[in-house]
């Protein structure tokens, strides 16, 4: 039997409005209001939050928890029924945050007068309050004996460079990529064996480097140095050389150490020496004396330079409480300009004064 048009349209109408009766909240008796209050999204934009508190808690920053759902946001023109745990409870400070980061803050609304509460404005928070600055430690010219070399930040506060870098220092300050001047807090953890130290520079921001988890680095691998040669000959400025891993242990067969073609001069020593994706395959530490050589075997020795290894670094780092980024190293190679940018945010001059 076929129904008419009509008739199925009935139908249809019938079922909606049981499904919209099911759906909507039930409608308080004749003088009794309903629970709560309820807060209306009349904005332009979907809210992501609504944070509702006693006042004044919200003036101070503390709005707790958002009551919507994650991933349900009230759309603009939808509504949110509020239940406060106090029913006495009249004063409440409000925000509803929109998903284009915009926010209204509705103070000291009296939701015991006020049952709805319609939102529609908002505005863009307000800038957060930049974080206060160390104070700059200003170097000391008439400090008897200067030496530099490089370090790179590991971790919040912490910077990574040679034992021999830092040696005999009375005062060991850092200049940051900013170019401003922080002093390192003694006593510094080192492993003279290793020639590693590990400093603690209080104030100091940016970006740590992550050291290479793997696979093991390879001979012929292509390697980026950075850092501050010759100061005070050359530029103030890093300085980025390129190179290769020539072999996979130092002098002496020190399996703690690779061999690199990557030209280093004294200054580089404690700099980052970094894979071509950008991460951290060990710490320059020396180039060969060629004069040395050339006294023993009768020939100059042409760039012979040695880094520690990232996984003797790591072991230190550990052994010292600090837990570096680590990442394996995979995928296209970064070209040596990005790998210098890289290296550059987080690369430090050091000055030992004596």
């Amino acid at each position: 039997m076929s129904l008419s048009p009509i008739r199925c349209l009935r139908g249809r109408l019938v079922l909606f409005a049981a499904l919209l009766w099911a759906l909507l909240p039930p409608t308080p008796a004749a003088g009794q209001e309903a629970a709560g209050f309820r807060v209306v999204n009349r904005t332009d934009q979907p809210a992501v939050a609504l944070h509702a508190v006693r006042s004044p808690r919200g003036a101070g920053g503390d709005w707790g928890e958002s009551l919507l759902a994650p991933g349900r946001p009230l759309q603009p023109g939808q509504g949110f029924r509020v239940m406060p745990l106090d029913p006495a409870a009249c004063r409440f400070d409000l925000r509803l945050v929109l998903a284009d980061g915009r926010e209204a803050q509705l103070r000291e609304r009296d939701i015991c007068a006020e049952r709805t509460i319609t939102v529609t404005e908002a505005t863009a928070p307000p800038p957060a309050a930049p974080a206060p600055q160390a104070p700059q430690a200003l170097p000391n010219r008439q400090a008897r004996q200067v030496s530099t070399g490089t370090g790179w930040i590991v971790a919040p506060e912490r910077v990574v460079t040679n034992e021999h870098v830092i040696a005999g220092c009375n005062r060991v300050l850092l200049r940051t990529p900013e170019g401003r001047w922080l002093a390192a807090q003694p006593p510094a953890r080192v492993d003279a064996e290793l020639d590693l130290a590990l400093l603690t520079v209080p104030g100091l921001t940016g970006p740590a480097l992550t050291l290479r988890a793997g696979p093991p680095v390879r001979r012929g691998e292509g390697v980026v140095a950075y850092g501050f040669p010759l100061a005070g000959l050359l530029s103030s400025d890093p300085k980025l050389t390129r190179g290769e891993v020539n072999g996979l242990a130092g002098i002496g067969d020190n399996r703690n150490q690779i061999q690199i073609s990557a030209e280093v001069q004294p200054g580089n020593s404690g700099g980052p020496l970094l894979d071509m994706q950008g991460h951290v395959v060990g710490v320059v530490v020396s180039k060969l004396n060629a004069q040395r050589v050339a006294r023993v075997t009768g020939d100059i020795a042409q760039n012979v330079n040695f880094a520690i290894r990232a996984e003797a670094t790591l072991a230190f780092l550990q052994r010292a409480g600090v837990t570096p980024r680590t990442a394996s190293s995979s995928g296209p190679e970064r070209s040596a300009a990005d790998v210098g940018e890289i290296a550059h945010r987080s690369t430090l001059f050091i000055r030992c004064e004596r």
